[in-house]
């Protein structure tokens, strides 16, 4: 049975630097009727795990480390007994939300977590977050953001462990260099494509941040 990609919308807050906002997320699941992959458990394990349902959920995969993205990830690991993975480089990220529950496994570049007919491969594009990576599923023809690229431009950059030329790079050499009819997935709003995003690339830079 081939992976399809379902979508749920949480709702919380976000914090860092002191500062607090309100956020919509996206939750993406991947997988088909019987095992599923859930890419950033935000906010809400009750929502969350009722939509996977009585699916066996293989993985919890994190995008990156900000509380938003990860909140609710160790409520769902616990109720479900799914490893929850992460990049390495964003543990300091998630040490401020989660001090006494690590993280099961570290995602890599160029691994391939795989499930329910999806083939999810590791890019390691720092700069939102130092292991803030998207997830890139050949197949399903998408890639999976997190706050890397979002409809119209780049994630933030204003916060700590972030870094604006270094978004800019993971975007350019990772991103774009996909299919442009790689369907984006991103962490927050409206879905885009790798082309219609490509040839704004030069204004991101102009406008440098």
């Amino acid at each position: 049975m081939a992976a399809r990609i379902e979508h749920l919308v949480t709702s919380g807050r976000f914090t860092l630097d002191g500062g607090t906002w309100d956020v919509d997320n996206n939750v993406w699941i991947v997988g088909d009727d019987r095992e599923v992959i859930v890419i950033d458990a935000a906010h809400d394990a009750d929502a969350i795990a009722e939509a996977v349902g009585d699916r066996t959920l293989s993985a919890i995969l994190c995008t990156h480390a900000h509380n938003d993205h990860i909140d609710a990830a160790p409520a769902l690991a616990e109720r479900t007994g799914a490893p929850i993975w992460l990049h390495p480089d964003d543990l300091p990220l998630w040490k401020q939300t989660h001090p006494d529950h690590l993280p099961d496994h570290w995602l890599a570049d160029g691994q391939v977590i795989e499930s329910a007919g999806a083939d999810l491969t590791v890019l390691h594009t720092p700069g939102h977050a130092p292991g803030a990576v998207c997830l890139y599923d050949a197949g399903l023809g998408t890639v999976f953001t997190g706050d890397t690229l979002f409809a119209g431009g780049p994630g933030a950059t204003g916060r700590s462990y972030s870094h604006f030329p270094t978004i800019i790079d993971s975007i350019r050499d990772r991103l774009l260099a996909l299919p442009p009819d790689t369907v984006v997935h991103t962490g927050h709003g409206d879905s885009t494509t790798i082309g219609a995003e490509a040839p704004h690339l030069q204004e991101w830079i102009a406008r440098g941040h």
